[in-house]
């Protein structure tokens, strides 16, 4: 029996370098991750520096799982529309994205989830102030919340745009 060990942590969506990071520290210190859910990690000892861990936004996609199966990588599990992936840190580097384009479309992603959650809440805000419980102000909260991680996601989509405009 393997050993376990589960760790509750919340990231936000525009932090997700964040929580990639914290995963390929955990990885390095020997404990891998083998399940997701919401705001729980489930690790398994491993050999230190064992694994690389990724992870990515995107619609469920087969060809895609199967693409990543073909390349080494072992699905995780998917959190919502989040999805994570390990692969053995001896077969090589493993990235994700390839290129600056697919760096930029996985933002428009994340944006796109952002925008239409941060309008449904404003909207919803807005009707649920004139109501007799008048809770309308929770969402429009979150709309703020939610719209601030869109300026956090705008501004690193900008800077890679500029990355780009130099190596071009």
């Amino acid at each position: 029996m393997q050993e376990r060990k589960t760790i509750y942590k919340w990231f936000w969506a525009w932090d997700f370098e964040k929580e990639e990071a914290w995963l390929n520290v955990m990885a390095a210190s020997g404990w891998v991750l083998d399940r997701v859910g919401f705001c729980k990690y489930t690790f398994v000892k491993s050999e230190p520096e064992e694994y690389t861990v990724r992870l990515e936004m995107r619609n469920h996609d087969r060809d895609y799982l199967d693409f990543m199966e073909e390349i080494g990588a072992e699905y995780i599990g998917r959190m919502a529309k989040w999805i994570y992936f390990r692969k053995k840190a001896a077969d090589g580097r493993f990235d994700i994205f390839s290129d600056i384009d697919s760096r930029i479309q996985h933002l428009d992603r994340i944006g796109k989830l952002l925008t239409v959650v941060g309008v449904l809440n404003l909207i919803v805000g807005i009707a649920n102030t004139f109501n007799y419980v008048n809770i309308g102000w929770i969402n429009l909260l979150c709309a703020t919340l939610l719209m601030y991680g869109l300026g956090r996601i705008h501004g690193k989509k900008e800077a890679l745009e500029k990355d780009r405009l130099l190596h071009d």
